[in-house]
């Protein structure tokens, strides 16, 4: 019994000594707990939303202020055309726009029935077929309130437009999310490995000696990833509109530059992690759980991040594939041009020469 207890006591002196260990052990728990019970959630809150109001109206007041006192709406702001209302869905995170006819309340009061039009982002399907009903539920309660429930004839007739994709196509969203996960997996765990792997077989050493500078080794390891990265994004582009239909809107040439930026961004992420450790099984597990994860689940791609905890949000945005996804969508579903990325372009741009400075200084670190 004695030395059953020695040996325990070993173990757990082991385990304290491995802060790794000890943080798989009680950290990651935490961790998962936190994402999966906050943030995996399909329920939309806080959609930004416009309205185009062209009858001015107490009524048509009374039904915004009710969307904008739900949980699930915030109005963002209040538009004079339909032009407006493009601009604002190819520029802005906006989710839904409500158009209100002319003579609204004339109409409801002396026709007993009046027409409302919904106008959906529908890049994303399900977000927007949620947010319909949302809507929908929203006006069918403020009549039933009019009315005091009695059956009486007055109808709110509610309009559907369907931007970007009409058809309501699963592949509109998760075409830029598998191009994302894909770069991911390619650049980031394949890299993280790389300088690792010449530790471990000792051919670093043939490294360490050699008169090639520290970035032009890590640009060497990194050019046959990017590569093999241009080409998944070719085949994943030529399956999209030819075998799915999905359609490339916008500029192609923008939509490359953007995936080779991403690309980068990933490259450098994996050569900062395979410099940073000593074995393949631990830079694999640290890809895995560092961006693979976050990818899945922070991006906007699976879950969307309106609803998430403030925390998780912030979070969120050191997540490269959530500025991606965004990129993808806009230029490729909607047809946008750099003025409307020009901002998920330079976090991007900024994550890159942070991870890479930060990889060759380590890289110059170990050869001291």
């Amino acid at each position: 019994m004695k030395q059953y207890a020695s040996f325990v006591k070993k173990e757990f002196f082991h385990i304290l000594r491995d802060k790794r260990t000890l943080f798989i052990l009680l950290a990651m728990p935490v961790v998962q707990i936190i994402i999966f019970g906050f943030a995996l959630s399909n329920e939309v809150k806080n959609a930004r939303i416009v309205v185009f109001d062209q009858s001015g109206d107490q009524l048509t007041q009374r039904i915004a202020e009710a969307f904008n006192n739900s949980v699930y709406f915030d109005i963002e702001a209040t538009v004079h055309s339909y032009q407006d209302i493009e601009k604002l869905f190819k520029k802005s995170n906006i989710k839904l726009a409500i158009v209100f006819p002319p003579n609204f309340q004339d109409d409801f009061g002396h026709f007993n029935t009046a027409s409302v039009q919904l106008i959906n982002d529908a890049s994303d399907p399900n977000v927007a077929t949620t947010l319909t009903n949302y809507a929908t539920n929203i006006i069918s309660d403020f009549q039933n309130n009019i009315t005091n429930n009695r059956k009486l004839p007055y109808t709110i007739r509610i309009e559907q437009r369907m931007l970007y994709n009409p058809q309501l196509k699963a592949a509109y969203n998760f075409v830029p999310g598998v191009m994302a996960m894909v770069l991911m997996l390619v650049c980031t765990m394949m890299t993280a490995i790389t300088i690792v792997k010449e530790k471990e077989t000792g051919t670093m050493e043939i490294l360490l000696v050699s008169p090639i500078q520290p970035f032009r080794i890590i640009i060497a390891k990194a050019t046959p990833y990017l590569i093999l990265s241009m080409v998944n994004i070719f085949s994943i582009l030529l399956l999209s509109v030819f075998a799915l239909e999905v359609p490339i809107n916008g500029s192609l040439m923008l939509l490359l530059l953007e995936s080779i930026l991403f690309t980068l961004t990933c490259l450098a992420f994996g050569l900062l992690i395979s410099s940073s450790t000593d074995s393949q099984q631990t830079a694999m597990f640290i890809s895995l759980t560092g961006m693979f994860l976050p990818t899945l689940m922070l991006s906007g791609f699976m879950f969307p991040i309106e609803n998430m905890p403030l925390p998780l949000r912030v979070i969120s945005n050191l997540v490269p594939a959530r500025w991606y996804y965004s990129i993808v969508k806009d230029v490729m579903i909607k047809g946008a041009g750099f003025s409307a990325i020009w901002k998920e372009t330079a976090i991007l741009a900024a994550m890159l020469l942070v991870l890479l400075g930060i990889s060759i200084k380590k890289f110059k670190t170990r050869l001291a």
